[in-house]
């Protein structure tokens, strides 16, 4: 499936347009198996535990580092997208990424684990890459859609790699087994993808790397589009840590006493809500993100409550995982819409500040929710979930209100010439 790539596609600036069309179909699986190697070791954790002799609280810090390490990557390597060779970029992090996963699959002891972990999730930061492009290439009147297909190819990757490497652990005996397999399909990427991206996002400009780091937090200055959706990924994507963190832990402990592979099962029974989200594109194209963003919120504060009430009926933690997928999802595509639409010379600075916000807020919910279980159980780790949830909705009544019109340089423009600051993105 490959979108034309619009002449409308150039970004403000004059950039020209990349040579060659977004292929979604390609863009989503890419992504979709870089993204698994973040999720994947979260229904593993209790049998890690359990292997390597230490706490629940312990192993959980392996969750807290894959999303810890993925905010590091997001600053550190994103950027590149905007100046870069996209080729070069995508393969030298694809063989860093291969190389900690085997360091993970051999590691003697947990904190072993916990640095293969910071490392490989540093490094899996290509759906970061791979989402900028696609809506750049796409263009203003189908870049909702784009990102809703690729986003849906992230949100598959992220559920199923954990039913992926339940059933492996299961199958094999062993939780080491499931770092094989991701290394092996992070391997197979690099023999497809880097030859079928554009040489470039973009012109090459006189901006350096340290350049580019530094122009980060006057984007988040110029454009309330960007605070917004920031503010707002930190927040659900916290309560959906919190869930999925703690929740092989639940299904661990009596009465439930569920091993990894039921753990991980929950990816294919949440699919349903991963295959709804591919709508919250288009929607986001008709209604506007705001809409979308707010009705994201109130899906994933259902699915929060459902597995609250009935926490020891797996058909209501099912339901309550399924609504929580499309909620979260929905509202993660709306946002990445919101951001695409402040300039293509910056597309992916924009979605470096937004993903840094997003996985920071996932760090705090792991690191927030395993301690809770442990030290309170179930219901205080998803009362915290809900408290994110609330404050996200919070940031959406916000985004309602007019901005003040002031004028402030415009990092997206060539010239350097200013313009209101109004809601950009908004609809």
């Amino acid at each position: 499936m490959a979108l034309p790539s619009p002449a409308s596609a150039a970004s403000p600036a004059g950039d020209p347009a990349p040579d060659r069309p977004v292929n979604v179909l390609l863009f989503a699986v890419a992504g979709a198996v870089a993204v698994a190697n973040i999720y994947f070791p979260q229904p593993l954790l209790a049998a890690v535990a359990q292997s390597l002799d230490v706490s629940e609280r312990t192993a959980g810090l392996i969750a807290s580092a894959a999303q810890l390490g993925y905010a590091l990557g997001i600053l550190t390597l994103v950027p590149l997208a905007d100046t870069a060779r996209l080729r070069r970029l995508t393969s030298v992090l694809l063989v860093l990424t291969c190389a900690a996963l085997l360091v993970g699959a051999a590691a003697p002891g947990v904190v072993t684990l916990t640095l293969a972990t910071l490392a490989l999730s540093t490094t899996t930061v290509l759906p970061q890459i791979l989402t900028p492009v696609a809506a750049v290439l796409a263009g203003p009147g189908r870049r909702g859609r784009t990102v809703g297909l690729v986003g849906l190819g992230l949100t598959l990757g992220s559920t199923l790699s954990r039913t992926v490497s339940g059933a492996v652990a299961d199958a094999s005996g062993s939780w080491r087994v499931a770092y094989l397999v991701a290394a092996a399909a992070t391997a197979a990427l690099l023999c497809v993808l880097p030859r079928r991206l554009p040489e470039r996002l973009g012109v090459r400009g006189p901006t350096s790397y340290a350049g580019l780091l530094a122009g980060l937090p006057g984007l988040l200055v110029a454009h309330r589009a960007l605070r917004t959706s920031a503010l707002l990924g930190a927040c659900v994507f916290a309560a959906f840590s919190v869930f999925w963190a703690v929740l092989a832990f639940h299904l661990a402990s009596p009465p439930l006493g569920y091993g990894p592979g039921t753990a991980g099962l929950f990816g294919v029974l949440s699919l349903p809500g991963a295959l709804l989200s591919a709508s919250a594109g288009s929607l986001t194209d008709r209604y506007g993100p705001r809409v979308v963003s707010a009705a994201g919120l109130v899906l994933a504060g259902l699915g929060l409550g459902a597995a609250g009430l009935a926490p020891y009926s797996p058909v209501a933690l099912v339901a309550g995982a399924n609504l929580l997928v499309v909620g979260v999802s929905s509202s993660q595509v709306a946002n990445q819409a919101r951001i695409f639409g402040i300039g293509t010379a910056v597309a992916a600075r924009v979605n470096t500040v937004f993903m840094l916000a997003t996985f920071g807020g996932g760090a705090l919910g792991s690191l927030v929710g395993t301690w809770l279980y442990a030290e309170h159980g179930w219901p205080a780790a998803l009362l915290a979930a809900g408290t994110f949830v609330a404050a996200g909705g919070a940031v959406v009544a916000r985004s309602a209100r007019p901005a003040a019109p002031t004028c402030v340089p415009d990092a997206t423009r060539k010239a350097g010439g200013v313009r209101p600051r109004t809601p950009q993105g908004e609809s």
